[in-house]
């Protein structure tokens, strides 16, 4: 789905978190950043995958990494999405999908036989110059953490 691969830079990107505040990515520049893009909070699958980054948030932090977290749902949405699960990561709100455009990751998809535009649920490894490290396309909801530490 995704045109980037590991050893391209990654798009410079700017957006407003559940809390209204801006992030860039030049905000983790010097810093290992996990850049995770998932379809919808309270999802059963983006419920997974965020919680089992949270109870690995700080082996993930001790390796020296980051978290940011993307999707399209709204800062509201969010910020009752982090509350409910106690998320230690902050989320972007790109209701308006430049960020998701730029990585690449929105496009058709299928799901219970039915065709459909959404989100691609995929992670960008980014390191502290801003280059991708890896993609990981096939995320392991209930496993991601140990992708990215893999």
């Amino acid at each position: 789905m995704t045109h980037l691969k590991a050893g391209d830079k990654a798009p410079a990107f700017s957006g407003v978190d559940q809390n209204g505040e801006t992030i860039k990515l030049e905000d983790y520049k010097g810093k290992k950043l996990v850049l995770f893009f998932y379809p919808k909070d309270n999802t059963p699958g983006c419920t997974a995958e965020a919680c089992n980054l949270r109870d690995n948030y700080a082996g993930l932090q001790k390796a020296g990494y980051e978290i940011l977290g993307v999707s399209a749902d709204s800062e509201r949405k969010h910020q009752n999405f982090i509350k409910k699960f106690d998320l230690p990561f902050p989320l972007l709100a790109d209701t308006e999908k430049e960020v998701i455009n730029a990585f690449g990751v929105w496009g058709p998809k299928k799901f219970m036989g039915r065709e459909f535009d959404g989100i691609h649920r995929t992670t960008f490894v980014i390191d502290e110059q801003g280059k991708i490290e890896e993609v990981i396309a096939k995320v392991k909801t209930k496993d991601h953490a140990a992708q990215i530490l893999a």
